[in-house]
């Protein structure tokens, strides 16, 4: 009896499409909303089709971004904001790479987790390392919402709290509780900060 080999399942090489529910707060109606949802979408190409950066780059924002059918949530993105996160992603990969990798749960290494899943992670590790002008949270949100557009399951939670470790860890000051103004009054009967009772 001979048996016949097995086929690997196709594996798509080219930048995967955002599925069709909740994909509407990634992309769509930010410009850079949008070139997150394209730079995960073209740092998947990149990793599973092995394509060059310079050539990602010009399929997205030569061809891509500008088509008449362009996808929803990528169209309006902000060419300079992709490529920006592209390059950097590619510029600081070993710093980022390990950073995940320790931000992981016991056992799970980077290179183990799904395509879009990893590039989701390395583009908003990059955004929390190298774009202070963008909030913490902001990135947060906004790379949990990619992963909504691609994933059902627990994915992005997996992205919630990964990020959140990293920008805990990486700018920790923005989650530092505010101090001076911003404190409550004390209730009647509580001692405020110098010890008077209200």
């Amino acid at each position: 009896m001979t048996s016949e080999p097995r086929q690997k399942p196709a594996v798509q090489k080219s930048a995967p499409k955002p599925r069709g529910g909740g994909a509407g707060k990634a992309g769509g109606g930010n410009a850079r909303s949008a070139s997150r949802m394209a730079a995960v979408q073209a740092l998947y190409q990149m990793d599973v089709a092995g394509t060059e950066i310079a050539s990602v780059i010009h399929e997205f924002t030569d061809i891509r971004f500008v088509a008449d059918d362009a996808e929803e949530e990528i169209r309006g993105a902000d060419p300079q904001f992709f490529a920006d996160i592209l390059r950097g992603v590619v510029r600081r990969q070993r710093d980022i790479d390990p950073m995940v990798d320790a931000a992981l749960a016991t056992g799970w290494r980077l290179f183990r987790v799904d395509s879009i899943l990893r590039a989701t992670l390395r583009a908003g590790a990059l955004e929390l390392m190298e774009r202070p002008d963008v909030p913490a949270r902001v990135v947060i949100n906004e790379y949990i919402n990619v992963a909504h557009a691609f994933f059902d399951g627990e994915e992005p939670r997996v992205v919630n709290g990964i990020l959140d470790r990293l920008a805990r860890r990486l700018r920790a000051a923005e989650f530092e509780p505010a101090s001076g103004g911003s404190a409550k009054a004390p209730l009647p009967g509580e001692p405020d900060a110098g010890g008077e009772t209200g």
